[in-house]
């Protein structure tokens, strides 16, 4: 259940809500109101198009809100890297902060502001201060009359029409009540490619083979259900000498002893503080201290690892403790899949999940080893409010892997991997850069990072180049009028792994926004502007004139 206080989006889309009739009709229709969403609305909307957007939950944002995970980056992402808009973005988190929280005067000084001070990022912060700031974003094109937002509406069905899709139908989640969206344009900015199905695009899922795509990671035999873990995310705080055990979970037991089979093995419980390393599959040792104020030398401290806030960063008293969000390893949920499989099949995977994190929980509190020899945080508080919902996990599971469109052209390992590059190219590693791409429509970069996947795969975690985005990724094969706006793009299993991150899903979802605009400006489809050398390249000068980087300086791998 969730904490059903009305956010402003809600409030300010609650009446046009209220007045629209069933068929409703936009220039683009983006369904999914994730990252990839929000990013592609606000490009169509700066560009004078009329948009309608739905999202499943009642907070637009995806990974960065409804999934509670904080920004995974590049290293240079204070720099270059990232869009204008991605940049306006961050630089509105840190604003929010300054405007709304009291900081210390040397918090507040700090131009690269990190609130949480986490280790994995560089703007560890409250989810709920990244859904403040992108409904600000939003909230003009509301206000004008361009944009309608559908919370908590979900894809049905779709009408196509030969290779076209000529309307969407969506379901509320609260009151079931249908309404039809018509346009000229539609995106799939969902977390699991869920138009794709509905309107018959073709599609891939999980590991395809080294026959199909030559990739010297990929399987001998594609692996279609081989699909990376998921993870039910939650935030808590710690209170010494204070009682905030929460009952025990059902499924407690099997987890607390659950010993994970995978290849190559596993170290032991699922629940330890060892793991396996990402990069070797060594056994990896971490800690764990909530009193901790910085990192623990020579050792990962889960505690600081996704801290989101840190108490020191704020006048004395306005927290009782930092608050860290767990996205670790022990909660990572592989023995099934959300999409593929029934929805029966998909609610179970989703409750067991879900009965991970609390078990996790639940041992961090009772069973789990302390530093000082002795068992359990009993001070640990799930922490509800932050993510919004009366059970106090996240209001959606975090998806690192989504269906993936057959596309015009597909990013392989041999295109972005440090190892495969090397091998193709004959290069010395300074020498080396990502394969060009000539249809560039932004950039990224991060390590191809694979968790543990329902297949029975150990993590593949392996250097990668900072790599461009191709429009060719984003349009399918034979669809006209769909395009991808998330991780749905054409990328693979592997390839997945460095193109799935926040600044990266952003950059797809506005060059898939931008990419309608100018369809629609110029009367030709995306597959023409792809395909034409002056249609192409006055797009691209567009892109760059929004503050879109299509290439990058010359860096080392990753």
């Amino acid at each position: 259940m969730q904490i059903t206080r009305r956010t402003l989006l809600a409030q300010l889309t609650a009446p046009l809500l209220a007045a629209a009739g069933r068929e409703l009709r936009c220039d683009v229709a983006i369904i999914g109101g994730g990252t990839g969403g929000c990013a592609a609305a606000l490009a169509a909307l700066r560009n004078g198009l009329k948009v309608i957007m739905s999202e499943e939950t009642d907070w637009i944002g995806g990974q960065l809100t409804a999934q509670a995970v904080p920004p995974d980056e590049h290293p240079w992402i204070e720099s270059f890297g990232c869009t204008r808009a991605y940049r306006a973005y961050r630089n509105a988190v840190r604003d929010y902060y300054r405007a709304h929280y009291p900081l210390t005067a040397e918090a507040r000084a700090r131009w690269n502001l990190n609130p949480g001070d986490g280790s994995v990022s560089r703007l560890t912060h409250e989810p709920r201060v990244s859904l403040a700031v992108l409904e600000a974003m939003l909230a003009p094109y509301v206000s004008g009359g361009r944009l309608l937002v559908l919370l908590k509406h979900v894809p049905v069905a779709a009408d196509t029409e030969g290779d076209r899709v000529r309307a969407v139908r969506l379901r509320s989640l609260e009151d079931g009540r249908e309404r039809i969206v018509h346009a000229p344009y539609f995106l799939d900015a969902t977390e699991q490619g869920d138009l794709l199905p509905l309107s018959r695009t073709e599609y891939v899922t999980g590991f395809e083979s080294r026959k199909q795509t030559g990739e010297p990671h990929a399987p001998e035999e594609a692996q279609p259900a081989n699909i990376q873990a998921f993870t039910v995310c939650f935030a808590m705080d710690y209170l010494p000498g204070e009682d905030h055990t929460i009952d025990k979970p059902e499924e407690y037991e099997f987890w607390r002893d659950y010993v994970p089979q995978l290849r190559p093995p596993w170290p032991g419980k699922l629940l330890s503080w060892s793991m396996s390393d990402p990069i070797t599959l060594k056994v990896r040792s971490v800690t764990f201290d909530p009193l901790a104020a910085g990192p623990t030398p020579g050792k990962l401290n889960l505690w600081i690892y996704r801290r989101i806030a840190n108490k020191r960063n704020f006048e004395p008293g306005t927290y009782l403790s930092d608050i860290t969000l767990v996205n670790w390893p022990q909660n990572d949920y592989w023995l099934g899949n959300l999409h593929e499989v029934s929805p029966e099949e998909a609610a179970r995977h989703l409750k067991r999940a879900k009965q991970l994190s609390l078990s996790l929980l639940y041992w961090m509190q009772t069973e789990a080893p302390r530093p000082d020899g002795g068992l359990g945080w009993r001070g640990l508080r799930l922490r509800h409010d932050i993510v919004g919902t009366s059970d106090g996990l996240a209001k959606y599971p975090y998806i690192r892997e989504s269906r993936r469109i057959l596309a015009e052209f597909t990013v392989l390992e041999q295109h972005v991997g440090t190892e495969a590059r090397a091998q193709l190219t004959g290069k010395k590693p300074e020498e080396l850069t990502a394969e060009p791409f000539f249809d560039s429509v932004g950039v990224g970069s991060y390590r191809i990072d694979l968790h543990p996947s329902s297949g029975g795969d150990n993590y593949i975690d392996i250097s990668s180049l900072p790599f461009q985005i191709p429009l060719g990724a984003l349009i399918p094969r034979r669809v006209e009028n769909l395009l991808a706006a998330a991780k749905n793009l054409g990328v693979t299993h592997i390839t997945n792994g460095c193109y799935r991150l926040h600044p990266v899903e952003w950059n797809i979802g506005e060059a898939a926004g931008m990419t309608v605009a100018q369809a629609l400006a110029t009367g030709h489809p995306p597959r023409k502007i792809r395909n034409d050398k002056k249609l192409l390249t006055d797009f691209q000068a567009k892109l760059v004139a929004q503050g879109i980087e299509i290439a990058w300086p010359r860096l080392t791998p990753r």
